[in-house]
């Protein structure tokens, strides 16, 4: 049973869900008290934010141990009575994977650090001589997608002036060398470790990346050597090959890919289960963009044979409620897209906090935690900011002491018990978008040949598409002026219909 090919995944940002024990910080015990709103709330699965040990430079994205959990977020036996709950709940556990590098504290790190250049320790790694007098410059020009140079040198060494290791994030999280067949098997261990405790799959970071061309070999992707290079995929094959051994377990890729035929080869039969597009995330609230982006997708894995997936944001992008424009406008936007995003066939991707319609928070500059902020560039801190529960508790009942971000006073309004007594909350509206994609024969189509959509003529600045071989028709106006509704009854619209007429900023489902 492929039963991701349609599924709704809820995003777990661990840190900003909800804190169990009044240090501020979110963890698993939050969680598991938290799973009968994900059940009213009508999601599929969960994909959390990494759990493993670790210093917690990149908030967990740097391990040290990835088979053990961080004590800020419980331990083993928490991570067990999570599975069982959500499990009970009807919900599955996915985790994300982090397999393009470690920790600088990771042991293997240390002992490369403390081995002779050329050592089997320093292997696993990339350590390169630098260039230049006495190897004073990077070993190439490389850029690090945190900022800066994709080169730290170590301090010098007992033989001579130390070497540079190298990482595409931020410099205590070194890039693994996965032309080393122990970090090969050290995955390998790890993929067993979880799905034996039961978890239901793996959402890969940064999908694309481990494989680079670092020594002047003439890159197989398009521009990029350190991203999308040929040999990422004898990874994939190897994990899959592991999850095939494991029943309805699935493997999930972060691929920051344009290229649609490129995107497609990750999602092959033998690869990845499916592969989230960001393509959708990066367009603007534009009917033409929007379009293109969908096409694009659709027409990339529908050559493979692969199921889709639609995302709109997550703990690195910024909310659709901001990044569509401020206040009204950009609430009415998100809910919009919402609806868009939940009319499309294959899998669909929720941030936490995207269903309260959460904008981003504006934090004073001594508040925020991103390490990207301190490598000069945009803080990710604003669309981190915890979830406000209910708005009499303190901390807007996410934790009881101070949270590690501080919650700006206009989510009181936002809170998921206010807005569950509200038939017309954005929360509202994303439970019944659930329901109704659940349960609504419109949403039911027999898999078929051909085209997965059918798309309508509709005026300037606006869109409408049928899912094929279904009734159900979703139309969207991003135009100034309101527009005629495609034929149908309206099931479900983001906003009020004005005289029979579909305004701007709004989408329906028709049926």
């Amino acid at each position: 049973m492929q039963w991701w090919r349609d599924a709704v995944f809820y995003q777990v940002y661990v840190p900003s869900f909800t804190d169990s024990d009044g240090d501020g910080i979110g963890d698993l015990q939050g969680i598991r008290g938290r799973l009968g709103y994900l059940e009213l709330l009508g999601v599929d699965a969960l994909w959390l934010s990494p759990i493993y040990a670790s210093p917690m430079v990149d908030n967990g994205y740097d391990i040290t141990d990835h088979r053990a959990v961080d004590p800020v977020w419980g331990d083993l036996d928490a991570v067990d009575e999570l599975i069982a709950d959500a499990h009970a709940h009807g919900i599955r556990v996915t985790v994300d994977l982090v397999p393009n590098h470690t920790s600088d504290q990771h042991s293997w790190f240390r002992a490369a650090l403390a081995s002779p250049t050329g050592s089997p320790e320093r292997d696993r790694y990339h350590f390169r001589p630098g260039q230049g007098v006495g190897g004073a410059e990077p070993p190439n020009s490389w850029r690090s997608v945190f900022g800066g140079s994709a080169w730290t040198r170590e301090p010098a060494r007992d033989e001579g002036p130390g070497e540079w290791f190298l990482h595409l994030f931020s410099p205590a999280q070194p890039d693994l060398n996965w032309t080393n067949l122990e970090v090969w098997a050290d995955l390998d261990k790890t993929l067993r470790f979880w799905l034996d405790r039961g978890v239901d799959g793996f959402r890969i970071d940064a999908a694309h990346g481990m494989c680079k061309q670092l020594d002047g070999t003439p890159p197989s992707s398009d521009d990029d050597p350190r991203f999308d290079q040929d040999a990422v995929h004898d990874v994939h094959r190897m994990i899959r090959a592991t999850l095939d051994h494991y029943p309805e377990r699935v493997a999930i890729g972060a691929v920051g890919v344009r290229n649609a035929t490129r995107f497609a080869r990750y999602v092959r039969q033998d690869e990845l289960h499916l592969a989230v597009d960001t393509q959708l995330a990066a367009s603007r609230f534009d009917a033409e963009e929007v379009r293109a982006a969908i096409e694009d997708c659709l027409n990339a894995v529908g050559s493979v044979g692969a199921a889709a997936s639609w995302l709109l944001s997550d703990h690195d992008v910024s909310r659709p409620a901001s990044r569509y424009g401020a206040g009204p406008v950009g609430t009415a936007r998100a809910r919009a897209m919402a609806l868009v995003q939940l009319a499309l066939p294959g899998a669909a991707y929720l941030y936490n906090g995207d269903e309260l319609g959460l904008p981003d928070a504006d934090l004073p500059d001594e508040a925020r935690r991103d390490a990207v902020w301190h490598h000069g560039e945009d803080s990710r801190d604003g669309c981190r900011v915890p979830q406000p529960w209910e708005a009499d508790l303190p901390a807007y009942g996410f934790t009881t002491g101070e949270p590690w971000l501080p919650i700006p006073d206009d989510y009181a309004v936002l809170g998921a018990a206010e807005q569950l007594e509200d038939t017309g909350s954005t929360l509202s509206l994303y439970r019944r978008a659930l329901e109704l994609r659940r349960e609504h024969p419109g949403f039911q189509a027999p898999p078929s040949p051909g085209p997965a959509l059918e798309w309508f003529g509709a005026p300037p600045g606006c869109l409408a598409f049928r899912r094929t071989g279904t009734t159900l028709v979703c139309a969207l106006n991003t135009s100034p002026a309101p527009v005629p509704l495609p034929p149908g009854d309206p099931l479900l619209v983001s906003g009020p219909l004005d005289d029979g007429m579909l305004p701007p900023d709004t989408a329906v489902w028709l049926a």
